[in-house]
């Protein structure tokens, strides 16, 4: 990937810094945005997750320098109308992971691109299926702590991808970023990937 802006991904995700360089950026730079994420009621999922990126690639914005290209997303799981955000503790996570088992649920993720001034917002979603799990196995899997700093409490790219029977859809959308509708945004703001 060529480009003359200095790119600045929104987000101390480990997970989005590896899709990143899969899909050919490989120089940027990490600021994280530590701001609290506040849900909208009323707001549809994909309004959600677009207002929560945006959210966070402008409050990283007004530490950068006006040639930067700043890319954030918000990554959320909801099911029955009730979002799954990151676990506050052990016990969430396993009500979460009890609630999502044997059941279908959505995960949407909201990309935002800030470049020279221009913003450019677009969201993905996947169906996600969960086998039924045991009350044994939902405690072992909280334990391990890979479910604390994940939306629903799960991460498909680690140790609870066995819990994951089936997807539909983008799995790098379930993995926090979708990568082919981050492309199509980049591209609408002049960067080819």
């Amino acid at each position: 990937m060529e480009s003359t802006l200095k790119i600045i991904l929104a987000s101390a995700s480990p997970r989005r810094a590896e899709l990143l360089k899969m899909i050919g950026i490989n120089d940027f730079e990490v600021i994280a945005d530590n701001a609290e994420e506040e849900l909208t009621p009323g707001l549809s999922p994909e309004l959600t997750v677009c207002k929560i990126a945006l959210q966070k690639a402008k409050n990283v914005s007004k530490r950068c320098e006006r040639d930067s290209l700043i890319i954030a997303a918000d990554t959320e799981v909801y099911m029955d109308g009730e979002a799954f955000g990151k676990p506050m503790d052990e016990a969430d996570a396993v009500r979460m992971l009890k609630r999502l088992s044997g059941q279908k649920h959505r995960v949407y993720t909201g990309v935002a691109i800030i470049s020279e001034g221009v913003v450019t917002t677009g969201a993905e979603v996947t169906d996600v299926y969960f086998r039924d799990l045991s009350d044994k196995e939902i405690e072992a899997y909280v334990k391990t702590g890979e479910p604390m700093d994940k939306a629903g409490a799960y991460g498909a790219q680690g140790k609870g991808a066995v819990f994951v029977e089936r997807i539909e859809g983008d799995f790098f959308n379930v993995m926090g970023l979708p990568v082919c509708r981050l492309s199509g945004l980049l591209r609408k703001v002049g960067v080819l990937v």
